[in-house]
């Protein structure tokens, strides 16, 4: 992704000083810990077996890294390039003015109005303080854990979580949330199944606004992404058979597809995953 010449978002809170400590016992290694806990995030299944004997991570000043740093202006610029297209798009498309969201990069563990967050839950959207937050490390977990590889799959991510504020500006998120709370798990489930997938509909929305800024094989880069981060594909990585009850994000062919269909279109309108029929 060609992001020179991209200013820094001034949307973007740094939380830095903290590193992980104590997270390596009954043989299974930080790498692993962390790639346990993102399959058990992505997939909402039950991780607790194997992480038996593991301790809790603490925390340990330190200052950050080259990579951190470089992982942060990134962050940044690409969170501009969000707030430029999903502006355009609502005063073209809806007539109406974006209010842009916080994006808060941490290290290690951190508060939101939601509740603790560390890099074990992954990023993720806060509507209670409408901020995005980002663990830097989840980068190179993505890269050589997922196996999502390259900079544009990491931008995908970032889309991804602005595609929820998009959907709490629209109203969507509360709507949906209201509907989770008064259903049963499995009807929970699919209803986020379908936030989820919409959410990638809008990602590959703004990735058609930003296609002058990629390169050759960035496309197959998020679409790469969408699909080692399905609920299927993470759910076979653990040794079980898939379980489309427990399904939270969409199997990996949907996500990929709902991506496309947004790129395709370019228009809001095309990502209605709640009138689908067929998802």
């Amino acid at each position: 992704m060609r992001l020179r010449g991209i200013r820094s978002s001034r949307n973007v809170s740094v939380r830095r000083g903290s590193g992980r400590r104590g997270a390596r016992t009954g043989g299974l290694s930080l790498a692993g810990l962390v790639a346990v806990l993102a399959i058990g995030y992505f997939t909402g299944i039950d991780v607790s077996p194997l992480l038996q004997g593991t301790s809790a991570p603490t925390e340990q000043s330190r200052p950050a890294t080259a990579e951190e740093d470089a992982a942060i202006q990134f962050s940044a610029q690409v969170l501009t390039t969000t707030e430029e297209v999903w502006s355009r798009i609502f005063a073209e498309q809806l007539g109406r003015e974006y209010a842009p969201p916080q994006l808060i990069i941490f290290s290690a563990v951190t508060q939101s109005a939601c509740g603790g967050a560390s890099g074990a839950t992954g990023p993720f959207y806060c509507p209670a303080d409408q901020s995005a937050y980002l663990d830097t490390q989840f980068f190179v977990q993505l890269d050589q854990q997922l196996g999502a590889r390259g900079d544009f799959a990491a931008a995908y991510v970032i889309a991804h979580e602005v595609a929820h504020h998009v959907q709490n500006q629209l109203g969507i998120l509360p709507k949906v949330d209201d509907a989770r709370r008064r259903a049963n798990q499995a009807d929970a489930n699919a209803l986020t199944v379908r936030l989820e997938l919409q959410a990638d509909c809008l990602s590959g929305v703004w990735a058609r606004s930003v296609q002058g800024l990629m390169e050759r094989g960035d496309l197959e880069e998020a679409l790469n992404a969408a699909r080692m981060i399905g609920d299927d594909h993470l759910q076979r990585q653990t040794g079980r058979v898939p379980q489309p009850h427990t399904f939270t994000h969409g199997t990996s062919e949907q996500r990929a597809r709902w991506f496309e269909r947004g790129f395709d279109s370019g228009q809001i309108g095309s990502c209605d995953t709640f009138g689908a029929q067929q998802l």
